[in-house]
């Protein structure tokens, strides 16, 4: 059975958000819709435990775009945060109707990973290649510097044929040399070799 990836995660101080993290869980939501009509696979997306949250991806190297969509997408909304983990192995069931009683290592996998975060930490990976849960380390670093702004247009840079500058910089209202301003200091351009390597290649060992 090829590998998958779930991401898993729950919001940070969610009860001082004066919609309780509704937002947030409503952004993730249509992200995991997005993903899905990108890929043409189900991400079964689900809800847990008030403000926890998981989805699937087929294609487990994706795991590093999806996380930094996440990111990008709650910063450009100045939405209330997640924390985040990446498992990566076998769904042996994909659950009735979402994720809710889905089995699998690549659950466990990530539940395990969100469960003994380290101090500091917000973001983890589990059953990858240790390369790759570095890179997700530094991922989770860099994506915390992000402007709104730049948070904005790295969300939309990230989506499949996203079209030119221009055009993009024209969904803005903004000049094009400001989008590639924005792009240019959120550092996105720094992330396509990573990017690259994840999609192109098997992101775990398992059978």
């Amino acid at each position: 059975m090829d590998p998958a990836a779930i991401l898993t995660g729950d919001l940070i101080a969610s009860t001082r958000a004066p919609d309780g993290g509704e937002a947030s869980l409503s952004i993730l939501a249509t992200l995991a819709a997005d993903l899905e009509r990108w890929t043409g696979q189900p991400t079964r997306f689900t809800r847990f435990r008030g403000d926890g949250w998981q989805f699937l991806l087929g294609t487990p190297g994706l795991c590093l775009r999806a996380a930094l969509l996440v990111a990008a997408r709650l910063a450009a909304a100045r939405a209330t945060p997640t924390r985040l983990a990446i498992g990566i192995g076998r769904i042996d069931h994909a659950g009735s109707r979402d994720l809710s009683d889905a089995r699998g290592s690549a659950l466990t996998a990530a539940g395990h990973a969100l469960d003994t975060l380290p101090r500091g930490r917000h973001w983890a990976m589990a059953g990858g290649k240790e390369w790759q849960a570095a890179i997700i380390a530094l991922a989770e670093w860099h994506a915390t510097g992000w402007t709104a702004e730049q948070a904005e247009a790295v969300a939309m840079a990230l989506a499949p044929d996203p079209g030119t500058q221009s055009a993009l910089a024209a969904r803005l209202g903004i000049t094009r040399q400001a989008w590639a301003a924005r792009i240019a200091g959120a550092g996105l351009s720094a992330w396509e070799p990573a990017l690259h390597v994840f999609e192109s290649s098997r992101v775990t060992g398992v059978p």
